[in-house]
């Protein structure tokens, strides 16, 4: 049974700009990174084709749309904490749920 190696995005981004620089080959990196060239071809493809995408309104607006819903998730979590405190409350005040001594 085989392992899948999992690499970080930093490092993935530290052998693309190692293979635009042009300075050593594929094969050369594979080697001293321990990466098949297969899958070395496969970053620099994602990387060139993602690039376009870091210059453009729509991605800026993506990256807007994300943090609104981060926050709103922050807020719509924080209430449902304040609730489920207050129902427990109600619960225990209305005799439902047995008091604690």
């Amino acid at each position: 049974m085989s392992v899948r190696k999992s690499y970080t995005p930093e490092f993935k981004m530290k052998i693309f700009l190692e293979i635009i620089r042009e300075e050593k080959t594929l094969a050369q990196l594979s080697s001293e990174y321990g990466v098949h060239p297969t899958q070395l071809k496969q970053w620099k493809k994602i990387a060139l084709e993602g690039l376009p995408t870091l210059f453009t309104d729509e991605q800026r607006a993506i990256e807007k749309v994300k943090k609104e819903y981060e926050k709103q998730s922050a807020e719509l979590y924080a209430q449902i904490g304040r609730l489920t405190t207050q129902l427990d409350w109600l619960k225990k005040k209305s005799g439902i749920l047995p008091q604690s001594k």
